[in-house]
């Protein structure tokens, strides 16, 4: 495995979003991170995707950052801004200026090898220009490996916990320089 390139989605690549996507909640070690299912993202039309990858190219509130190893896509992150009186995406209130990452996920080879880093770190610029402080991400409660990796990186628990539709979750926040 090369170096892979971490950059933001382009607008076109609304199918390899939805590839990366679907290997991303098949894949048993990851699947207790994700709030779909194979079927529901199964599922969804070409529009759907299209949409979302519209969203994650060009929003100034959304943006999907990629590892991109030769041709193979084999990891992503999404930073999704929220601003006093939105809802997050799990329906909870939002009552400061926050920056939440979804959607966090490494193919088996390239976990332990800097990229979550690197997908981070290019998630916080983008959430730094736009006035972010922090990120916050949720992590099911029995997801050690996630929390683990999330520690190394700077994440600390803010101490809430919330039960989603896979169950117990923490919320966890990275400052940003």
């Amino acid at each position: 495995m090369t170096s892979p390139v971490v950059r933001r989605v382009a607008l076109a690549e609304w199918r390899e979003i939805r590839a990366l996507r679907l290997r991303a909640v098949e894949d048993p070690d990851a699947a207790i991170a994700f709030l779909t299912s194979p079927a529901e993202e199964q599922a969804r039309t070409d529009g759907f995707w299209q949409d979302r990858a519209a969203g994650a190219a060009l929003s100034d509130d959304a943006a999907q950052f990629v590892a991109v190893d030769g041709e193979r896509w084999i990891g992503a992150v999404t930073v999704l801004l929220r601003r006093p009186g939105d809802e997050d995406h799990l329906g909870r209130d939002v009552t400061a200026p926050r920056a939440d990452i979804v959607g966090v996920y490494l193919e088996q080879p390239a976990r332990g090898r800097g990229i979550l880093g690197e997908l981070l770190a290019a998630a916080g610029r983008f959430a730094a220009e736009r006035g972010a402080d922090a990120l916050h991400l949720d992590v099911h409660v029995d997801n050690a490996r996630a929390q683990a990796a999330y520690r190394k990186l700077g994440f600390e628990p803010t101490g809430e916990t919330f039960t989603s539709s896979i169950g117990d979750e923490l919320v966890m926040r990275m400052p940003l320089a």
